[in-house]
């Protein structure tokens, strides 16, 4: 995937100010981070593994919510199947949900920020749904939906 300002980024960057560095580039080029953020490799292979595609629909994290969670078997592979999944909610709200888009704190922590103000911390959601299952991912799709 090219993304023009990855380049940028780097050459104006250290390795040492990452998080930092998403939330200026998302100020630089939102579309661009919106479509890294929604990539979402490992949890897409997850689900082909299963049978299913993710097509990025309200559907596919009901689908996810009904996944055995084999993962949890390998402590080294659950916080990064929770960052997709908390990644993949995020692009499917911000695709689905009128009024949703992207937002990236200074920090780097990248939210959903909704038409009202509210600002749906995806990543910790993923992450708790990665390991405990709870909250559902599409529970969290409702009640964004909602307001």
């Amino acid at each position: 995937m090219n993304i023009p300002f990855l380049d940028k980024w780097r050459r104006r960057h250290s390795a040492t100010d990452g998080a930092e560095g998403l939330a200026a580039a998302f100020e630089e080029d939102p579309d661009g981070v919106a479509a890294l953020l929604s990539e979402c490799e490992l949890l897409r292979s997850q689900a082909s593994a299963a049978g299913f595609e993710l097509d990025d629909s309200p559907a596919s994290l009901a689908a996810l919510d009904q996944l055995l969670p084999r993962w949890r078997d390998d402590p080294e592979l659950l916080p990064w199947l929770g960052n997709d999944a908390g990644l993949y909610l995020g692009s499917v709200v911000v695709r689905t949900v009128p009024g949703a888009t992207w937002h990236v704190w200074p920090g780097g922590s990248p939210v959903v920020r909704l038409r009202t103000g509210r600002d749906i911390h995806v990543v910790e959601a993923g992450l708790d749904w990665a390991v405990q299952g709870a909250p559902q991912l599409s529970q969290v799709y409702g009640e964004a939906s909602e307001t």
